[in-house]
């Protein structure tokens, strides 16, 4: 089914579909970031494949912090986006994914930018807020993103590679 419909997306959204390895356990196709809305719209309409149920959303850091390790690997540190879609009628599932870079703009500190998804899906709502929070990327059009898991008041995001927790919040030590 993964290559059907891999040929399927390339046929209608083109170089929107950035890549894909169907072969995996759990196949994904990689969806460039400005087409995620519209390539989710198809994925949740289209009768045959009516991916109704978005089951979470992930976010994940590229990155080695480790110099020795950096200079391995063949890809520049990037994050990237990956939503994981059933179909309850069909019982079928897809994973997509969108890369980003750590920055936007290249400028440290600009949080990379990705446009919501949660008029697709509404449990896009607290699955992107909890991406915000964590790994700190900003999805665009939300209705409502704020942080979920940590205070509003908190700097960074955790679950980046290069985060560096505080010694302290509001006077209490942590460490």
């Amino acid at each position: 089914m993964a290559q059907d419909l891999l040929s399927r997306l390339k046929g209608k959204f083109g170089d929107s579909i950035t890549g894909a390895n169907t072969e995996n356990m759990d196949p994904w196709i990689e969806v460039a970031p400005e087409a995620i809305v519209e390539v989710s719209k198809y994925l949740s309409t289209e009768p045959d494949l009516k991916f109704d149920m978005l089951n979470c959303i992930s976010g994940v850091d590229y990155l080695h912090t480790d110099e020795k390790k950096a200079k391995k690997v063949d890809w520049e540190p990037h994050t990237q986006v990956v939503y994981h879609l059933s179909s309850i009628s069909n019982k079928h599932t897809l994973v997509l994914k969108v890369i980003l870079p750590r920055w936007k703009d290249g400028k440290e500190g600009q949080l990379p930018e990705v446009p919501s998804v949660a008029g697709v899906w509404r449990t896009a709502d607290w699955h992107e807020r909890e991406v915000y929070d964590l790994n700190g990327i900003f999805f665009t059009g939300h209705p409502n993103l704020r942080r979920i898991l940590c205070p509003e008041d908190w700097v960074g995001h955790p679950l980046r590679k290069d985060y560096e927790q505080p010694l302290e919040y509001h006077g209490i030590r942590g460490r």
